[in-house]
């Protein structure tokens, strides 16, 4: 239905000069969407990479362990780790990740720390380039495993 001057008749209460117009309301709506998917992405994948750096951690751990002072266990049976090559072969095998990583000594318990950064994917849009996480395996030689220890 066309006006008699040829233009179609708008509903009162519209102005003339609201072209392109985004109202604040529409901007802060789609900054908490993109947060809000970020948090959702880049949790899942901060997650994953918590995941993975247990794993590779305890397998660090592992790999030291068995760096055994072989004289000692042939002489008196006693299983015990050489410090030096333990901490080398667990740092070996976090060099073959992309993750850096502290080892430590209790007794003879070897304890790996691995610490990863993870790049976001959605959160980067606002400011956040990367989560670091951060993970603990411990492992100590024994002998003669027979069953999981509790």
């Amino acid at each position: 239905m066309r006006s008699r001057y040829g233009r179609v008749p708008r509903p009162r209460g519209l102005a003339d000069d609201d072209n392109g117009q985004v109202t604040p309301f529409v901007v802060i709506l789609a900054v908490s969407i993109v947060m809000f998917a970020g948090l959702i992405l880049d949790g899942g994948l901060a997650l994953a990479a918590k995941i993975r750096a247990i794993g590779e951690a305890q397998e660090a751990a592992r790999v030291g362990a068995q760096a055994l002072n072989l004289a000692a266990y042939r002489e008196s049976g006693a299983l015990r780790m050489v410090p030096d090559e333990a901490r080398a072969r667990a740092q070996s095998y976090l060099a073959s990740t992309d993750d850096t990583g502290a080892v430590s000594f209790t007794g003879d318990t070897i304890t790996v720390t691995v610490t990863a950064h993870q790049h976001t994917q959605l959160l980067g849009l606002l400011g956040l380039d990367s989560l670091t996480v951060t993970a603990t395996g411990s492992a100590h030689p024994v002998r003669g495993v027979t069953a999981p220890e509790p």
